[in-house]
């Protein structure tokens, strides 16, 4: 069973925004600058694994710098009292997240129409 969480890191002004297996461990991550939200990360675990076994040099690091990275570590349980304070999150939320994350992304990352217009 999949769960959806958030928490904020206020050190750097981030929301972060996590889908957890049964495990804890994240299979998709978001990461949101609180003071003007913009999405500085919305990475998949899957993703990152292909990208690794493709053979190719280099395409976990360019999807990485591109997408940004995937927690390694399983989140600890709810009543923990470690930091930072997990709160639940609706699967509709993050997915709403998830597809506005991934398109701001991939728009950063697109080359310049108007620069390629003006050559």
């Amino acid at each position: 069973m999949l769960t959806y969480v958030r928490w904020y890191w206020p050190d750097e002004d981030r929301w972060n925004y996590d889908e957890l297996d049964a495990d804890r461990s994240a299979l998709r991550h978001i990461e949101l600058r609180g003071s003007d939200g913009v999405f500085m990360a919305a990475a998949a675990l899957a993703d990152v694994l292909t990208a690794r076994d493709s053979g190719t040099q280099g395409a976990a690091t360019q999807y990485e710098q591109r997408y940004g990275i995937v927690p390694e570590a399983p989140f600890p349980l709810p009543d923990s009292a470690l930091e930072p304070t997990l709160e639940s999150l609706p699967s509709e939320e993050f997915e709403r997240l998830w597809r506005d994350a991934r398109r701001q992304l991939e728009q950063q990352a697109a080359p310049d129409s108007s620069v390629r217009d003006e050559q």
